[in-house]
């Protein structure tokens, strides 16, 4: 176990060398949650006067959403980087090696929630700048960095896989692209779930982005309902053990077929 850690983390090392040579990437980013959180955060400010948002500031309510969305958003395209591995054959050089198959595959999805947790900093404190308040304290603002990064583990795992599956840029593109949006707006990331047509309410109870939005919401409240954080976030744990699983096994199917 030590030395499955071990080469885990020096892979993602290797990747996170990618990300330090390249720190515009970040600022890349980050240009969609803030057009999120500041522009829609002004257009949308009055709809807390319908009621159900818990918070008389939208941006309050927004922040939380903006995190996880950000989360989901950047994770998704993990198996693009596992697609350049392939094609450039950096990855069957490392399968000569005796690092762990489960390193190669994980090295990506921690180097993925290391960035995904400074994006969500970052993000909450563009969010105070702007005059939102966290009555939750540092704890509430903790967990919903962890939801997001176990969110984005979800999704990062399993576009590992499906890059490991479909080998092809244009499908991993058509995929991400088809689901973005509707699991954006299958969840309660721009409206209260009060305000929402009853069928959207159901599909959104499992939609995995609602769970860590709620999570997140409820520890960030001023009355935290820890059985819904403890509930969403266990859900996502599970999930997240799941997917890096699948990957592993889409890998070890790959390894196969080299």
């Amino acid at each position: 176990m030590s030395t499955a850690v071990s080469q885990t983390w020096y892979m993602t090392q290797r990747q996170l060398m990618v990300f330090v040579r390249q720190p515009a990437y970040l600022l890349i980013t980050l240009i969609q949650p803030v057009v999120w959180l500041f522009l829609f955060g002004n257009l949308f400010k009055k709809v807390v006067e319908l009621g159900g948002f818990g918070t008389t500031s939208y941006l309050d309510y927004l922040v939380p959403g903006v995190v996880v969305m950000s989360a989901l958003s950047s994770n998704m395209w993990a198996g693009m980087s596992t697609l350049d591995e392939i094609q450039r054959g950096t990855l069957n050089r490392f399968l000569t090696t005796p690092v762990s198959r489960a390193a190669l595959m994980n090295g990506n999805v921690v180097n993925n929630g290391l960035v995904t947790a400074l994006q969500s900093v970052i993000i909450v404190l563009l969010g105070l700048l702007g005059g939102a308040d966290y009555p939750g304290g540092f704890g509430g603002v903790a967990v919903l960095i962890v939801a997001s990064v176990l969110l984005g583990t979800v999704f990062g795992a399993l576009s590992n896989a499906l890059g490991m599956l479909v080998r092809e840029r244009e499908s991993i593109i058509g995929i991400n692209t088809f689901l973005l949006l509707p699991l954006t707006f299958l969840s309660s990331a721009f409206m209260a779930p009060s305000q929402m047509p009853g069928w959207m309410r159901h599909i959104a109870d499992f939609n995995p982005l609602d769970w860590a939005m709620v999570a997140g919401r409820s520890a960030m409240s001023e009355r935290p309902d820890w059985g819904d954080v403890l509930g969403r976030g266990g859900a996502l744990l599970a999930l997240a053990v799941v997917a890096v699983w699948l990957s592993i096994r889409t890998f070890r199917s790959y390894q196969r077929s080299v």
